[in-house]
């Protein structure tokens, strides 16, 4: 770090106090990861400060030594302000995984000998992605540690306890999440039969039943579209990133996880293209880039996104910068069609796409060009997104047999 990005992050004074720090080699590599994570002064100040604190005791601290969780917790801690070293300490991790000078010690967690197997079995035999692998890996701590005890052994396990813990997890969630629940579990039960860790069969146990078409269309009409994207308050970078979001979702028909995975990379400007990589059927989708998608891009590149050297698209607005993820793309929705004030109050962003298709429809496009468009592989997939509202269906409804002379 350059003297004058020194003194303009610290005062002149405070600035000399730091570099005359036994640790002052360690401070200034922090806080030089800090300001390029996006954090602002203040809270590069706070962090800096409590690391002086926490460093200073173990000084001489050579430069390459390696920390783990465990070491850091024990170090980091402050009794007057235990919720600023928290933040300090879990930012000062971050930086150490940046420069490999992180240890992974064997976890210690209940089940860990069942887990870390698990984990391994999904990335390497399964070819799961990360996000996905976490997910297994929540579900099957949230399941075992239900059913099985910390001391207890796995093989006692039984279908009463498999029973009891859905039974148990009916309570406080609805029919959709309790079968993608047990899809988790059967993963891990299958783990397991063939680990000869849990008897034969368990795996097999009922699951709810999910029908087609049994929910109402989320399509969004195109009129309530127009109106939360004017409701947006482009007046601020964070009102600019989130109108340019939902307009590329409400014109191009794109998922969340498609948004928070484009690049700066993907907008190709000469040839006018938007490249969308489709992350469910792992293709490539080359889009047009229209004269108002155009428009609202630059000037969310102009006036909204942080200058970063971060490759992605929309980034987070909070430190450390990084891609906004599609559940806070979801949160935002939720956000701005509650201060719109508009019938939005079910709706979801998926309601956008199913809204792109529905107006696409209403255009004569051909199913077989809007299921290209959405990147599905199937008619059958295209046609869920295709289903009329309740308020279409009056329009098409057939007369009832001899209605006029029951009228008379």
């Amino acid at each position: 770090m350059s003297l004058r990005t020194r003194t303009h992050i610290y005062p002149h004074k405070r600035y000399y106090w730091y570099s005359g720090s036994p640790v002052a080699e360690w401070l200034d590599d922090f806080s030089d990861w800090l300001k390029a994570s996006g954090y602002c002064n203040t809270v590069i100040r706070n962090h800096v400060a409590a690391m002086r604190y926490s460093l200073e005791p173990l000084a001489p601290l050579p430069r390459g030594r390696c920390f783990s969780q465990a070491e850091l917790e024990q170090i980091v801690t402050h009794p007057k302000r235990p919720q600023g070293f928290a933040h300090a300490r879990w930012a000062f991790g971050r930086f150490l995984q940046s420069c490999d000078q992180w240890i992974d010690l064997p976890s210690t967690a209940p089940h860990a000998e069942l887990i870390g197997p698990f984990l391994q079995y999904l990335t390497e035999m399964r070819g799961l992605a990360s996000v996905t692998v976490k997910q297994h890996e929540w579900y099957a701590r949230l399941f075992l540690d239900a059913v099985v005890p910390t001391s207890g052994c796995l093989a006692n396990l039984s279908a009463a306890d498999i029973e009891r813990f859905f039974a148990e997890q009916s309570r406080r969630r609805c029919r959709r999440s309790i079968i993608d629940l047990a899809g988790y579990v059967r993963v891990l039960l299958r783990f397991c039969v063939e680990r000869g860790e849990v008897a034969p069969g368990l795996e097999a146990f009922d699951i709810p039943r999910r029908y087609c078409d049994e929910l109402p269309p989320r399509a969004i009409p195109w009129t309530l579209v127009e109106q939360l994207l004017e409701s947006i308050d482009r007046s601020t970078p964070i009102g600019l990133r989130d109108h340019a979001i939902f307009f590329l979702m409400a014109h191009y028909g794109l998922r969340t996880g498609e948004m928070s995975a484009l690049t700066l990379d993907s907008i190709d400007w000469q040839a006018r293209t938007l490249r969308v990589g489709q992350n469910k059927t792992r293709s490539i989708l080359i889009l047009p880039l229209t004269d108002p998608a155009a428009k609202v891009l630059q000037r969310y590149l102009r006036d909204g996104r942080p200058t970063t050297e971060r490759p992605e698209l929309f980034l987070r607005s909070l430190a450390p910068v990084g891609a906004l993820t599609h559940g806070a793309i979801a949160c935002a929705f939720r956000r701005h069609a509650t201060r719109s004030g508009l019938p939005l109050s079910d709706a979801s962003p998926y309601g956008l796409r199913h809204g792109f298709a529905m107006r696409l429809l209403d255009r004569n496009v051909g199913v077989k060009v809007i299921g290209d468009l959405l990147g599905h592989r199937s008619l059958e997939a295209t046609s869920a997104y295709l289903r009329l509202q309740i308020d279409s269906l009056r329009n098409v409804a057939l007369p009832l047999p001899g209605g006029d002379h029951a009228r008379q």
